[in-house]
């Protein structure tokens, strides 16, 4: 059967709980030996992988938007795996799946919205707190720099951690090896706004409006506002010649394309 948005929904979650493991980070392990092959096979760590796997689709069920009935979920899953008949057919199951997201959609897209407005209108209020432009883009200063001056279309050499309002963090140079070069002119606007004016050796920890960011798009939760904390080591690093731009492009591409 063809792949279609409401399965993706679903294979996002099992296979997230199938994998989570080398998300965390894990390394694949050595072959095992015959004594560890026993061991994995003992069925009382099969019940708690079992029980964990549904723990971890269970708290997934638990987002804004989302109003499953966890038993009516159970009771489709035993049907399922006895290859009993489905509830619905796969044309009324699609239908009904793409009009529920699409409302989990806008109630999140709502809700993060309305937390980046308030956010950023009690932030103003703080000590040290700048606007860049009013309740869109706001930063402070942690850390003075001496050096030169980013402008609009350089290619700063900087670290950076980002995070949501909740202090997750999302995206950071550490995860991709080390200080990153970024066009200002290829990312998001508050990013690029907020980068301009800084020194060498300043740390800035910038608040940026979904407006100014990924809005609802991108593969962030919609409308969330991100905080950056950025350092900037080198205020330029725009290649001299082409030869040079295309190393450059070639390894840092990646690295910055991903937020």
């Amino acid at each position: 059967m063809q792949m279609n948005t409401s399965n993706l929904f679903w294979m996002t979650i099992l296979t997230g709980a199938l994998s989570l493991s080398f998300l965390n980070g894990a390394q694949p392990a050595s072959p095992p030996s015959n004594q560890t092959q026993n061991e994995d096979e003992n069925p009382e760590d099969s019940r708690r992988l079992s029980e964990a796997f549904g723990h971890f689709i269970g708290r997934n069920l638990k987002n804004p938007g989302l109003d499953f009935d966890l038993e009516m979920i159970i009771k489709g899953m035993r049907a399922g795996a006895q290859g009993l008949p489905p509830p619905m057919p796969d044309d009324e199951y699609e239908r009904l799946m793409t009009a529920h997201q699409a409302k989990a959609f806008r109630i999140i897209s709502e809700k993060n919205l309305q937390e980046a407005n308030e956010f950023l209108v009690n932030n103003a209020k703080k000590v040290g707190i700048i606007e860049i432009e009013p309740q869109k883009l706001q930063y402070m200063v942690l850390e003075k720099g001496k050096g030169d001056l980013v402008k609009e279309k350089d290619t700063p050499l900087i670290n950076y951690t980002g995070k949501f309002i909740n202090g997750e963090i999302f995206s950071s140079s550490e995860q991709t090896g080390g200080p990153i070069n970024i066009p200002l002119d290829q990312t998001i606007p508050g990013f690029q706004k907020g980068l301009v004016g800084m020194r060498e050796g300043e740390k800035r920890r910038l608040f940026v409006h979904p407006d100014l960011a990924y809005g609802a798009s991108g593969q962030l939760p919609p409308n969330s506002l991100l905080i950056f904390d950025i350092e900037v080591m080198k205020a330029d690093t725009t290649p001299d010649n082409d030869e040079d731009m295309d190393d450059t492009d070639s390894d840092d591409d990646s690295k910055w394309s991903q937020w």
